[in-house]
């Protein structure tokens, strides 16, 4: 069997829709066609395509020229833009739906180098000490600057159990930072949930995944119940280091706190035709009770979506650090039976009409994630429990609970706060 080159096909297919095209022929002053086909460039590009077949130094098969080509063309667009394998797209289903191997770290790219946007909850990442923001120079010694994303992706990922060695730079250290990881089957749990104090909630959701709507809803339900006797006086929803996910589960997060109405729009290339609404249904599963949303740099996409519309519309205070920025749609368009490429098709905005890309979301209250250390108490302090013959107290001794809030302030500061202003609110509520 002959095998007709690539340059042939494109020269016969250019000649084919030469004829319809020159049977009509336009006025003098009409504007060009836009979505014409670029002839010269496709010609350009099949003699290139040759070229490289027939000289370059190893064979290299028509697959991996044409994947390489879309690859090269998509990748350049914005760094969230790629083409995805069939293992990519693979792995990609895998991460939305909960359950996929690797070392639990979400990343981009950022001026040749793959960015640590956060680290998952629970996951070898976040327990090796990787930070938001670590920018990752090197894995196994290969250095990730002629990389793109889904190529580093790739080789952090791998059979669970084995070890990585990832090498960082982080902000405000002098020398790179090596770290050994070992590779494990991630799990994640979206949501988790705890009572404070016995009357305060918190809801933190680590990724946005298919279901991460439905368990807020339980969660909320659960936390309503364990509080009956105080009644839920207001819930923490934190966002920290949440690196995004499926955006109909952002819009049903946020629904779960609004009483319907706008949550966020989408705008994509037309005026009219390219916006897109996402509504809350109607229903404030909380009764409105008082409300602070915790954001920090880590907080991308769908978790700027939630803190956003919550913000806007009035609902919740927004409390932390600037979240990450990322405000671009991207949608996954499949390829064959098996491949996708992953494109950016619109930008998100809030319901007042600002946009999320490159911008994040302002905190109402700026709190920084700092390390409280508790100042060594002088001499000796004497309490009416310390004086011989004091009375008891006729409640009875209170017994710790170990989930009170005034555990928090030195192992999560910015939490700590978040607690302190909810209970302000629901004070000020009365």
């Amino acid at each position: 069997m002959v095998k007709t080159p690539l340059r042939a096909l494109l020269s016969t297919l250019t000649l084919a829709l030469a004829i319809p095209l020159s049977a009509q022929a336009a006025p003098a002053n009409a504007p060009a066609d836009t979505n014409a086909l670029p002839i010269d460039s496709l010609r350009l590009f099949a003699e290139a395509f040759e070229r490289i077949k027939q000289n370059y130094v190893k064979e290299v098969s028509d697959q991996q020229l044409i994947q390489y080509a879309i690859q090269g063309m998509v990748s350049n667009l914005d760094p969230h833009s790629s083409y995805l394998s069939p293992d990519d797209f693979r792995d990609l289903q895998e991460s939305t739906s909960g359950e996929f191997g690797g070392l639990g770290i979400e990343v981009d790219q950022q001026d040749g180098l793959i960015r640590v946007v956060s680290p998952i909850d629970d996951t070898p990442a976040q327990k090796a000490g990787i930070k938001a923001g670590d920018m990752i120079i090197k894995v196994d010694g290969q250095a990730v600057s002629t990389m793109n994303v889904n190529d580093a992706i790739n080789l952090m990922r791998g059979k669970p159990g084995s070890k990585v060695t990832l090498t960082l730079m982080r902000e405000g250290v002098t020398q790179p930072i090596v770290k050994v990881l070992e590779r494990a089957v991630i799990r994640v749990k979206s949501v988790k949930y705890k009572l404070y104090d016995d009357s305060y909630g918190y809801v933190r959701i680590t990724q946005f995944q298919e279901d991460s709507g439905d368990e807020v809803v339980r969660a909320l339900k659960r936390l309503k119940d364990d509080a009956k006797s105080k009644g839920l006086r207001g819930v923490v929803l934190d966002l920290r280091n949440n690196p995004g996910g499926v955006l109909q589960a952002a819009v049903e997060v946020a629904g779960a706190f609004l009483d319907g109405g706008l949550v966020v729009y989408t705008q994509g290339r037309g005026e009219d035709e390219g916006r897109a609404d996402f509504d809350a249904k109607p229903g404030d599963l909380t009764g409105g009770v008082p409300l602070v949303v915790l954001i920090n740099g880590g907080s991308a996409s769908a978790s700027e979506i939630v803190a956003g519309a919550l913000q806007d519309r009035k609902r919740g205070v927004i409390l932390g650090e600037p979240s990450f920025g990322k405000g671009s749609v991207q949608t996954i368009m499949p390829l064959g039976s098996d491949s996708a490429i992953k494109l950016t098709t619109a930008l998100y905005f809030t319901p007042n009409g600002r946009s999320i890309q490159a911008e994040g979301i302002t905190p109402d209250i700026r709190v920084n994630d700092v390390k409280v250390t508790p100042v060594a108490e002088q001499g000796v302090s004497i309490k009416e429990a310390d004086l011989k013959g004091h009375l008891n107290n006729a409640g009875g001794n209170v017994q710790n609970n170990d989930q009170s809030i005034s555990n928090l302030i030195e192992s999560d500061y910015p939490l700590f706060e978040s607690f302190n202003l909810l209970k302000a609110l629901s004070l000020a509520k009365r």
